[in-house]
């Protein structure tokens, strides 16, 4: 009889911890997705399709994209990586300040080799905010290191290195135009 009290006061506790958690757990990741979601504002979203990656499991699509605050006059830029098949869509926003990182990242990614690590397997990788990831993987240190790219918590898409490469390059055209608009 004594433990009722106390469980209903432990659960009127944890309830509210548990909402917040769920409500986290949608909470916009990315400076961009924060700056759009402003009120009281004109918000102009511009978007420009710079290239696209054909895999097995789909197509990457890069995008730049820029979004001004008309109001205010300030303005936030982006890339837009994103896979799609003939059923479904998904895209996530990487904030231009995480650019430079990621390009190194994919650079070291497409270089590396069984010497990374003493150990006979390893899972190396880069992730964003949104959650892009993009990783290599090797189980065993014989035949090729495989590449991945990853969106959220989906499946690994495998990548050949040619493939690895031409993302790369396109997110590196992404913000190059993006420079390029900053400064115009």
């Amino acid at each position: 009889m004594r433990s009722l009290p106390f469980f209903l006061a432990t659960l009127c506790t944890a309830l509210p911890l548990v909402a917040t958690a769920q409500n986290c757990t949608n909470a916009p990741t990315t400076e961009i997705e924060n700056f759009e979601l402003q009120t009281d504002a004109v918000i102009v979203k511009g978007v420009n399709q710079i290239g696209s990656v054909v895999t097995d499991a789909g197509t990457i699509l890069v995008r730049s994209k820029e979004s001004d605050n008309v109001t205010s006059g300030q303005k936030q830029y982006a890339i837009s990586i994103a896979i799609e098949d003939n059923q479904s869509r998904m895209a996530l926003l990487l904030d231009y300040d995480e650019l430079d990182a990621l390009i190194r990242g994919l650079d070291f990614l497409g270089k590396v080799t069984y010497d990374v690590t003493s150990m006979p397997a390893f899972d190396a990788g880069i992730r964003t905010r949104s959650g892009f990831r993009a990783g290599a993987h090797s189980e065993r240190r014989q035949g090729a290191i495989q590449l991945f790219v990853q969106f959220g918590a989906t499946a690994r898409i495998p990548v050949t290195p040619d493939q690895f490469s031409q993302l790369q390059k396109l997110i590196v055209q992404a913000k190059t135009e993006l420079e390029t608009v900053k400064e115009g």
